[in-house]
């Protein structure tokens, strides 16, 4: 797929409508591209698990995340409601020497690692499946397709494509790289995976770990590499249930055309119904799987079941 970086308008057509999976799992449809991973998959990514080893893929979620305030996104403010102060000091209420502590949070849900729901983006004023976004996401949140229809399936066989290893220099690519479908396929024949039907692919840039040695500077929003728009057809062939990236946006930054904002997921999520992830810490795992060679692990990622939602903050759990 070849691009003019004149004319979004044009390529975002184009390949919306050769991409569109709407009314292939009827037009109820709540789940999109997560209708790939069966039980057969889940079995499948659960008989991964060899060594018993775990890693959590998420960020931190605290006031030292990447946020700076772009439409109102934040990072999370977590406060104390009771303390072991007040314990001590008896101004709890409880009897027999009892005590406790307990605290709120308050964040966007898109602030730290996450899930993009199927109302968070919207093509001409179509949701996923074709529906009218009017309809579907309102002030009383998402009212079709809320992310808590998504909370029981997140589970099955991860695949890991390292390519800031295998395409990049010392284990990052630069800001603006466009990963290609070539450059997938790449990785994945360096690794010895293959990536299909079901699968939840993780695509490490090292985006992350470059912001950690330098600072966050403009990893919300500014440049980064990612996902080349060309990838559009390479994510609607494979049949991939979901896929996720250590970056703030998912695909390259700045965008390929012109005059941009995020085209490849106008194109994905509502039209193909792909579930993405952003902002996942994948370092650690990526080094224990260049160590022991094994790229294909147990994956869960359960978004939190807020009623409504058009996103959540994850904890992915990889065992491997």
């Amino acid at each position: 797929m070849s691009l003019d970086p004149r004319d979004p308008e044009s390529a975002i057509a184009e390949a919306a409508k050769a991409y569109s999976n709407w009314g292939r799992w009827g037009e109820d449809d709540v789940l999109g591209t997560l209708n790939f991973l069966d039980k057969a998959k889940r079995r499948e990514g659960a008989a991964l698990v060899r060594r018993g080893v775990s890693f959590s893929l998420s960020q931190s979620f605290d006031m030292n995340g990447p946020q700076k305030g772009w439409r109102r996104r934040t990072n999370p403010v977590h406060t104390m409601l009771d303390t072991g102060t007040d314990a001590a000091l008896g101004n709890q209420g409880f009897p027999h020497g009892i005590g406790g502590a307990d605290d709120v949070i308050a964040m966007p849900l898109q602030c730290s690692t996450q899930w993009d729901g199927l109302g968070h983006i919207f093509d001409h004023g179509k949701a996923w499946n074709g529906r009218d976004a009017e309809k579907v996401v309102t002030s009383d949140g998402d009212l079709v397709t809320g992310i808590e229809h998504m909370a029981p399936y997140v589970a099955g066989r991860g695949v890991l494509l390292d390519a800031g290893l295998v395409v990049g220099t010392d284990g990052e690519l630069p800001d603006g790289f466009a990963i290609t479908a070539a450059h997938l396929e790449q990785t994945a024949e360096a690794h010895g995976v293959s990536v299909g039907r079901g699968d939840i692919a993780l695509v490490r840039t090292g985006r992350l770990a470059r912001a950690r040695r330098d600072g966050w500077g403009d990893y919300a929003g500014g440049p980064a590499p990612g996902l080349s728009f060309t990838t559009a057809g390479w994510l609607h062939g494979s049949e991939i249930a979901a896929i996720a990236t250590d970056t703030w946006g998912f695909e390259v930054r700045p965008n390929e055309f012109n005059n941009a904002f995020q085209p490849l997921h106008q194109v994905v999520i509502p039209n193909m119904g792909l579930l993405i992830g952003e902002m996942w810490d994948l370092d650690a795992l990526a080094a224990d799987c260049a160590g022991d060679g094994v790229y294909e692990f147990w994956l869960t990622a359960a978004p939190l079941p807020i009623t409504g939602a058009v996103g959540s903050p994850v904890n992915p759990i990889a065992v491997k």
